[in-house]
């Protein structure tokens, strides 16, 4: 990859949306964040760095603007997801289907705004050996085991704490709100359906801000614009008794806003106010315990490890701060206090949001196809090669804001480790390029597909040996989405002649026209002619062509797959996702395609849904071919059809895993049955989620492919042995000393069988570099081998990204300024 030569662009557009809300799952095991822009995404959590992926997005309504999200424990032991719920500043509360990958409303404005939601706190849990969740699902293997990390835990930590696992109650849980009106409403969440409306509170004067619910589910505490804290008895639905909670407990102040409270296991209430103060409260009297104030703006969300003996707090300074449990002794008896630790400021912006996950999704290297994978023991110690601040079962802090990103930290080891960037490249452009040059050879077309747009430009063919060219890509037209809705997918034919997008109604399609001027398509006026789809096709989740051009690939949310015959405007096929092909009348209602990829000769259609299944359907016959439990567990990252071999598949998964699958002979490849369980360390640390894979035009490296994220970018070469690292080297020849150390002989014959075996030989290190790597200076959106040969990259400083958000809302000292 040092021969090949690079053209890097940068003129590109990229807002990101603002993240208002989080919440993690029952179990901890998947992050939901809710962005300005009505976008909800859920993401994997994985233990460390690597393995973080972005699930799924479903597109709601981005007027109504979120205030807070809750996620309900499932009510029965078959339910794979309890119900997502979030609030708007509007006072409508919205259901987020992940099932279909749709947003509904369950209850209209009754109180004004909506602040903030709580959920009743969970009273039963099932032991910890109940059923673990990967990959957003029930792990489908009997034995599984909870892995433990208790060592990593500080050594003060009382073994007393709770686990909280998957929760199968009688009775519904029940949601408080506080409303614009000053009164705290309470529902019952049924299974399904609206919410079930029990009762409201007093109302007082101001607005309810903030609320939480006391660990016995007794109490309810209410926070307002008044500046004051009310305690609130559920069962008799009074007033207990209220704090003034001026920093000292001296006066409130009309202009006091309680954004956030956290209640405690231990008997203690947290408030944050917009005084940027920090407050422990006795919550049985009312009385203050500490105060502080490291805070330079509004505190906007708190949370608490699973122990309640660290407390994190975070605000429009951009700071999280943690505050830790500790006692001390007097002469008269044993006190404990909060007391200040440390700040990270990891945010550019304002954090508006804090939660905290576990990891709990399998790490175990791919598995052969027919065998199981071994299941790990609680005796038997994990290594963790590529991190060393979070390992599985371990609570870690995510934490999100005004700069779109996510960010995780080592709740139990805080102080001792920076935080990671979960994605680094959030809300990229999605961008297609043809396959073949525009008709005068100047150049392809390239779609960017932004929120509610589609822009169209023409990258223009560079001669020579220039690295960098100032302007690349040339604008040509615009297209603005029906209504300015949010477009969810994009498609754009391989000859770059017809354009499909879908909103949350109905897809679109266009053709690409231009009136050449003198000869020259690029200094034409390009237009776009709307094109008529048959009725009644659904809302898509993923949309592709076909290698010809003449059919549209729809994948819909009614969890179907259509064909579309774009000259015709009828509908040549349709297909329904089935586990198995020979059971034709069962379909499986989980989750529509959300990727889809075409061979190059046609016949093969690849689509896979957000957990990772694969179904493969031949496009001559119309039938399913092949059906493709998920991979090791885990979820597809990205995936494509090999250009020289057309019945190859390409896919790689969340695990930082490549897959080569033959789909013809409904295998697994050659090459994955002998590698993928051995592949370096160098690709399984990959930095960044996988985002694409870029296959090259040529022949001459058919069998080859770069893999890439949004930090760096890696060549794979299928036709040649997968060596693996001087350090794995290292530690199979000590493991082979071993095995005695008074016959050397038998040692080094064995040693030298074993590197045999691993295809290990120094002619070949040298002659052919696999797992080539290279890292990016800049976050990459995309990547794409061009006809001349040479590799094309978009890319984007993401400084000029931060400079599109709003501005700061506290003012920070530049020394040197």
């Amino acid at each position: 990859m040092e021969k090949l030569q690079m053209r890097r662009c940068s003129s590109v557009e990229w807002k990101p949306s603002p993240v208002l809300a989080l919440t993690s799952s029952f179990d901890g095991s998947q992050v939901a964040a809710v962005r300005q822009d009505g976008m909800l995404e859920i993401w994997l959590v994985a233990p460390g760095s690597v393995g973080w992926h972005c699930q799924l997005t479903i597109q709601g309504d981005p007027v109504a603007r979120v205030s807070s999200v809750v996620w309900c424990r499932p009510t029965s032991e078959k339910e794979r997801f309890g119900r997502l719920l979030s609030s708007s500043l509007d006072g409508s509360v919205l259901e987020w289907d992940i099932s279909s990958l749709t947003q509904h409303k369950i209850l209209d404005c009754v109180a004004g705004s909506i602040f903030q939601m709580a959920l009743e706190p969970n009273q039963n849990s099932v032991s910890s050996n109940s059923r673990q969740f990967a990959n957003g699902h029930v792990s489908t293997q009997s034995d599984v085991h909870s892995e433990s990390e208790s060592s990593n835990i500080d050594n003060d930590d009382d073994s007393d704490d709770e686990t909280c696992s998957t929760y199968v109650g009688a009775t519904y849980q029940r949601l408080a709100m506080a409303c614009g009106d000053g009164s705290v409403r309470l529902y019952n969440v049924p299974d399904s359906d609206a919410l079930n409306y029990l009762r409201s509170f007093p109302r007082v004067s101001g607005k309810m801000l903030s609320v939480t619910w006391s660990n016995d589910a007794k109490f309810i505490f209410s926070g307002s614009s008044d500046g004051l804290i009310r305690c609130w008895d559920v069962r008799s639905f009074h007033e207990k008794y209220r704090i003034t909670a001026g920093l000292g407990g001296v006066g409130s102040g009309p202009e006091l806003c309680i954004w956030s409270l956290l209640s405690l296991r231990c008997g203690t209430l947290v408030s944050g106010d917009s005084t940027g103060s920090i407050q422990f409260w006795d919550a049985h009297h009312g009385t203050l315990v500490q105060a502080h104030r490291h805070h330079k703006g509004d505190v906007l969300a708190l949370a608490t490890d699973p122990n309640h003996k660290r407390v994190f707090s975070a605000g429009s300074d951009g700071q999280v701060i943690l505050y830790k449990l500790s006692k001390e002794d007097t002469s008269a008896e044993e006190t404990s206090k909060w007391a200040y630790v440390k700040y990270i400021r990891a945010h550019t912006h304002d954090i508006r949001a804090l939660t905290m996950a576990v990891p709990i999704c399998r790490e175990d290297a791919s598995i052969d196809e027919g065998k199981a994978a071994k299941i790990r023991k609680k005796d038997k110690p994990i290594e963790y090669s590529y991190h060393k601040w979070s390992h599985l079962g371990v609570p870690m802090l995510i934490s999100a804001g005004d700069d779109a990103k996510l960010f995780a930290y080592s709740a139990m080891e805080f102080t001792n480790f920076a935080p990671h960037d979960i994605c680094p490249a959030p809300q990229r452009p999605l961008v297609n390029l043809a396959n073949q040059s525009a008709s005068d050879g100047t150049g392809s077309i390239m779609l960017i597909e932004q929120s509610t747009r589609l822009d169209v430009k023409l990258r223009e063919n560079v001669s020579g040996h220039a690295k960098r060219t100032p302007n690349q890509l040339t604008h040509l037209v615009q297209l603005k989405s029906e209504g300015s809705r949010r477009i969810i997918c994009s498609a754009l034919s391989g000859d770059g002649t017809y354009i499909a997008y879908s909103h949350d109604l109905r897809p679109r399609l266009f053709e690409l026209r231009c009136q050449s001027k003198g000869g020259h398509n690029n200094k034409g006026m390009w237009s776009l002619k709307k094109l008529e789809l048959p009725k009644g096709l659904p809302s898509a989740c993923c949309m592709v062509f076909s290698v010809d051009s003449l059919n549209l690939i729809i994948g819909g949310r009614d969890r179907k797959i259509y064909v579309v015959d774009v000259r015709k405007s009828e509908i040549i096929g349709t297909f329904d996702l089935q586990r198995k092909a020979i059971d034709m009348d069962s379909t499986v209602s989980e989750s529509p395609a959300t990727k889809m990829f075409t061979s190059y000769d046609g016949q093969w259609l690849a689509a896979t849904n957000c957990f990772g299944d694969v179904y493969v359907f031949n496009l001559e016959t119309q039938r399913q071919h092949w059906y493709v439990h998920r991979l090791n567990e885990a979820a597809l990252t990205a995936g494509g059809f090999v250009p020289g071999n057309s019945n190859v598949l390409v896919v790689t998964t969340s695990g930082n895993e490549v897959y080569v699958l033959d789909v013809e002979a409904k295998q697994m490849g050659e090459w994955s049955r002998r590698h993928t369980r051995h592949l370096p360390r160098s690709f399984r640390e990959f930095p960044g989620e996988v985002i694409g894979l870029a296959f090259p035009p040529c022949l001459s490296y058919a069998h080859s492919v770069i893999v890439y994220s949004s930090r760096a970018m890696c060549f794979i070469d299928f036709s040649v042995p997968v060596v693996p690292d001087k350090d794995e080297i290292t530690n199979l020849e000590l493991s082979l000393d071993k095995f005695g150390t008074t016959k050397p002989g038998k040692v080094k014959l064995e040693r030298k069988r074993r590197r045999n075996n691993l295809n290990i030989d120094e002619g070949s290190r040298q002659c052919k570099k696999n797992f080539d790597f290279c890292a990016f200076e800049h976050p990459v959106l995309f990547v794409s081998h061009l006809p001349e040969g040479s590799l094309f990259i978009l890319e984007k400083r993401w400084m000029d990204v931060v400079k599109t958000c709003e501005a700061l809302p506290v003012d920070r000292h530049v020394y040197g300024t």
